[in-house]
């Protein structure tokens, strides 16, 4: 990120980025297949699916997705939330990285089906599973278009709102 923000994404090659961090570009791209992975992929999605995986049977599939984020974002130093904000601002202001950012939305969406048909006993491609996955997805996708105009505000926190307001619109209804 540092040579990101002091050269720019595009100016910024593989092999200083390799230089930089002392591994040889083979390694990083054993690691990072793509220099956009660099930015896009975190270490996040396999805490989430472990803290998912433990939450109460009775919580509906939201529940269990906004008590996920809630626990994680606990775990998440005030260093590594102004990290997500730094990624994402970058995300959003290179359009290969905003490709790329969406094609993994699209992962993630099957990961989240993944997780929603064990909690109900449904299949992956079930309608309503993959709906109500597309439904966090918009959820997220919301929370980052929301601070993107609003940078006092905490990536995490907006996600967790944007969830929050989610299942209270579910159950209320």
């Amino acid at each position: 990120m540092r040579l990101f923000r002091e050269q720019g994404y595009q100016a910024t090659t593989i092999e200083q980025i390799a230089d930089a961090s002392e591994v040889s570009p083979s390694t990083m791209f054993r690691y990072f297949p793509t220099k956009e992975a660099l930015v896009i992929e975190d270490e996040f999605d396999p805490m989430l699916i472990e803290l998912y995986s433990r939450q109460p049977p009775g919580m509906s599939p939201i529940q269990a997705f906004l008590q996920t984020v809630r626990e994680g974002s606990a775990r998440i130093p005030p260093e590594a939330r102004r990290a997500v904000r730094e990624r994402m601002e970058l995300i959003y202001s290179v359009p290969e990285l905003r490709a790329a950012n969406m094609s993994q939305m699209s992962e993630t969406l099957n990961l989240i089906a993944g997780l929603i048909a064990e909690r109900t006993g449904k299949d992956r491609g079930d309608l309503s599973v993959l709906a109500l996955a597309g439904a966090i997805i918009g959820a997220v996708l919301g929370a980052h278009a929301y601070c993107a105009s609003h940078p006092e505000e905490d990536y995490i926190d907006a996600i967790q709102d944007a969830l929050e307001q989610m299942d209270r619109t579910m159950t209320s209804g």
